[in-house]
């Protein structure tokens, strides 16, 4: 499927109550549960989320249309929420993520971005040449990863639970080394 604007902007709308709906209120051992060592538990991805939306998308947005590929894209510190979400709830992060969410589609529909706008041009540090339209694209399908990360990571608290069941239930097999 190629990217539309029109296409991918109800799903980005939709991720902050996807997200507050399955974890809003649970209890701490499946927000603070994650996959094993240097991996992220639920509250860790919101978190993520959230730096996402102050730091990445709307921002490197703004960065393609003011300096297309003249000055590369400031680096993303895809870290920065362990420190930013010390002394947070998760509820205050789901709403920070609503709230900011919110506004980063006030600002993509203020745009009113055009096809040739889309195929506007920016330089990635790793990736080299990136168009606005792979940007968004990004950005909605980021995340759905991330939602697949979070449920993947519940369902792998009940690996042992579910006994002889594993052999059917793709969530609570191994990751892919």
């Amino acid at each position: 499927m190629d990217f539309d604007i029109q296409t991918a902007r109800p799903v980005l709308a939709r991720t902050p109550d996807v997200l507050n709906t399955l974890l809003r209120g649970l209890p701490d051992a499946w927000l603070s549960g994650n996959e094993g060592p240097d991996t992220w538990s639920p509250f860790d991805v919101v978190g993520h989320l959230v730096r996402g939306e102050r730091a990445d998308w709307i921002p490197r947005v703004d960065h393609v249309l003011k300096f297309g590929e003249s000055v590369p894209f400031p680096k993303f510190d895809r870290f920065a929420q362990f420190e930013e979400s010390k002394g947070k709830t998760l509820a205050q992060l789901l709403d920070m993520f609503a709230e900011l969410r919110g506004s980063s589609l006030q600002r993509l529909d203020a745009l009113q971005l055009t096809a040739a706008d889309l195929q506007r041009t920016a330089t990635h540090l790793v990736f080299g040449r990136v168009t606005l339209s792979q940007l968004l694209a990004t950005w909605m399908t980021h995340d759905l990863d991330h939602i697949i990360q979070i449920t993947r990571c519940m369902g792998r608290q009940y690996t042992e639970a579910v006994g002889p069941w594993r052999e059917y239930l793709r969530i609570v097999k191994p990751l892919p080394t």
